[in-house]
């Protein structure tokens, strides 16, 4: 049940770990080819359903050192894809994603969490639907190398998340298919 919105959130987290020199923030644009979001919900008690919004698109701006920075995600609800394309159009309709009336869902945020000196975390606000809530999204993992081609810092990483689909009011089909829908988000970042 995320939308683009989750994907941007996932994204938002990764680049938010990418840390510039002390005292000058960096951006980072994210990669369309290195960033998507998926998402698993539970089926009649039986099986997981899975699927994929993506590419994101967004920013991250970040000074580690002072631990301080922002992020700005968006994901194209309409991107969703499970591999089964009748069900990608149920989920589009309007008592699920509502793609038509909702096209894009929105991750912001401007908190951090850090351990030590690896991005730990990032806290901030999800936007479903047209509806707003805090999401926190925890790193998994996170890095940062310098990119072979683009020689430019490429930072990227993992990161998981849950939602309460209820809460955006997709409630659709509950409660045979679960309200808890867990998200993955993989994202990569290039300096800008």
């Amino acid at each position: 049940m995320l939308n683009r919105g989750t994907g941007s959130i996932a994204v938002a987290l990764a680049l938010a770990g990418a840390g510039p020199a002390a005292g000058e923030p960096a951006i980072y644009a994210l990669d369309p080819d290195h960033s998507f979001v998926t998402f698993e919900v539970l089926h009649f008690g039986t099986s997981t359903l899975r699927g994929r919004f993506g590419p994101l698109s967004g920013f991250v701006e970040m000074d580690r050192a002072a631990g301080i920075g922002s992020v700005s995600l968006q994901i194209d609800t309409a991107s969703v894809s499970t591999g089964m394309p009748s069900f990608d159009a149920r989920l589009r309709q309007p008592d699920l994603l509502a793609t038509e009336a909702h096209p894009v869902a929105y991750f912001v945020a401007s908190r951090f969490g850090f351990d030590g000196a690896t991005l730990s975390g990032v806290n901030g606000e999800f936007t479903l639907r047209g509806i707003s809530q805090g999401l926190e999204l925890r790193a998994m993992r996170f890095g940062c190398h310098t990119h072979p081609v683009v020689k430019r810092e490429v930072c990227g990483g993992d990161f998981t998340a849950e939602i309460k689909r209820g809460d955006f009011g997709a409630s659709f089909g509950m409660p045979f298919v679960a309200n808890r829908v867990r998200l993955r988000v993989q994202v990569e970042g290039i300096r800008q």
